[in-house]
């Protein structure tokens, strides 16, 4: 089997967050579009996994951006980088 056409499925995308004083987003923006706010904050999950292969540890963050949509937001604890993960 060829695997150099294998394209992944909702790969999640680096996006750039704003965070309140408690560490929560407050607003994001993603592939260089306007700064999308924050209405509301619904659950919030932590993964720590992997750790005999390269460790995984994430903190999500459900959030309902201003157009009402459901976004998942999850920060790579190690690097402090954000992403957005398509539901």
């Amino acid at each position: 089997m060829k695997t150099d056409r294998l394209i992944g499925i909702n790969e999640p995308q680096r996006v750039e967050v704003e965070l309140d004083e408690k560490g929560l987003p407050v607003g994001m923006r993603d592939a260089g579009y306007k700064i999308r706010a924050v209405e509301d904050i619904g659950e919030i999950w932590r993964i720590d996994d992997e750790w005999w292969r390269v460790p995984i540890h994430r903190r999500y963050v459900e959030v309902i951006i201003e157009s009402g949509r459901r976004v998942v937001l999850f920060e790579d604890v190690i690097t402090g980088e954000w992403y957005v993960q398509k539901p």
